[in-house]
């Protein structure tokens, strides 16, 4: 089993985050990379093995509590869920399209297409 990439957008400078950055920036608390560049959000469903990998490995937190988080925002109307894919390939592509795109993904073959960024601990 592979580990889980954290790939952006090639227009993010960002190379590395920390874990609480992560985390952050996927229950939605930061909203903008450092230069000030808006930051997208894509996730797969739930019930995805990769998403729940993802939410245990990399935010370390459990996919249910992170559901939980954007259903608190989306509802109070204090903000809005990620943006939701149905595969890991259209993950893949609507980070490559995106500028300010954040997501994941188990295996990048053209690197040259997204950013994989280091995750500090």
């Amino acid at each position: 089993m592979n580990a889980v990439d954290v790939i952006v957008h090639l227009s993010v400078s960002e190379n590395n985050v920390t874990t609480s950055q992560l985390r952050r920036i996927y229950t939605m608390r930061q909203t903008q990379w450092p230069d000030g560049q808006p930051i997208v959000v894509f996730v797969l469903p739930k019930q995805h093995s990769l998403h729940q990998r993802f939410s245990k490995e990399r935010l370390q937190i459990f996919p249910y509590q992170l559901e939980r988080i954007w259903n608190k925002l989306t509802y109070s109307g204090l903000g809005v869920a990620p943006i939701l894919v149905s595969t890991p390939e259209a993950l893949i592509v609507a980070v490559m399209k995106t500028p300010g795109a954040i997501g994941y993904a188990e295996t990048i073959v053209d690197k040259g297409v997204v950013n994989v960024i280091n995750i500090e601990k």
